[in-house]
């Protein structure tokens, strides 16, 4: 059974800085590629950012620049450290996981994800 908890998220105004987290509960979390997507009220999920296994990172546009994605596997956790923060940031924040071997990196598609995470809404006040 997988398990992704994800912590870090809250109030902030523009500008300011948050750190999330996502740890896993995966003996082989080297293996799996890790996704950290949003979703915004009467939005659909986005692609935030990637990481593979060996620490190779994606970025959307959005975040491109602001927003860094990384992990530690013996920590079996990665995390996203945004800087920088819009209010046009504010949604709910979620980590997905899924086994390398099931595609190509970078994966950026909702539906390419095996497990997800619980979310964690990230507010930015202008």
């Amino acid at each position: 059974q997988v398990q992704l908890v994800v912590s870090g998220g809250g109030l902030v105004q523009a500008g300011d800085s948050l750190r999330l987290s996502c740890a896993a509960s995966i003996r082989t979390f080297s293996l799996y590629r890790m996704g950290w997507f949003r979703q915004a009220p009467g939005k659909e999920r986005e692609f935030v950012a990637a990481i593979s296994g060996s620490s190779n990172t994606h970025y959307a546009d959005s975040g491109r620049g602001r927003f860094t994605i990384s992990r530690d596997n013996a920590k079996r956790t990665v995390w996203l450290q945004m800087n920088s923060l819009k209010p046009e940031d504010t949604a709910v924040y979620y980590c997905g996981a899924v086994l390398a071997i099931r595609g190509s990196f970078p994966q950026t598609s909702y539906d390419d994800y095996d497990y997800w995470g619980q979310g964690t809404q990230v507010t930015v006040s202008s």
